[in-house]
């Protein structure tokens, strides 16, 4: 289930925003740089029409991760961004929640493309985003240019 953060949600995100596991994410991080990306997630929502929402097992009601869209004067393009919390990988939960915000942004928000911004080294991300239907984009525009950029198009 997808839902909007919740300050509960706040300790699970910084320790993993603290933690090596946010390497590929630009951390790790301080407790004040986490708390303002948190807040971004949030207030992109009222700025953007969009932004975060945390990824939520109905059974168990336990947060196990998050999934975006990114967008602002830091992103050149609409990102789709996404994060599992240690022990719950491989559930299908972040494909699962990628393709739901990717299909409802095409639909509600009408953008016509959409990308990911991967570390080359991030194999699960970019395996993740070629079951999504990207495909590598070496002409995008990018903040890092290290990073691989997986382009999603409407008709996938």
């Amino acid at each position: 289930m997808l839902r909007a953060p919740l300050m509960d949600d706040w300790p699970a995100y910084l320790n993993l925003m603290e933690s090596p596991r946010s390497h590929f994410m630009g951390g790790p991080v301080s407790e004040r740089f986490a708390w303002g990306i948190f807040c971004h997630d949030v207030a992109q929502w009222n700025l953007l029409s969009h932004g975060a929402l945390m990824i939520e097992d109905r059974s168990s009601k336990h947060c196990v991760g998050q999934v975006g869209i990114n967008a602002g004067p830091f992103f050149p393009e609409h990102e789709l961004g996404w994060f599992v919390y240690e022990g719950f990988e491989g559930n299908g939960y972040a494909y699962e929640a990628a393709e739901t915000l990717k299909c409802w942004a095409f639909k509600e928000l009408r953008l016509p493309t959409l990308v990911s911004y991967i570390d080359p080294e991030n194999v699960k991300s970019c395996r993740l985003a070629k079951r999504l239907h990207g495909t590598l984009d070496v002409n995008a525009p990018r903040e890092d240019p290290e990073d691989l950029v997986f382009r999603y198009e409407v008709d996938t």
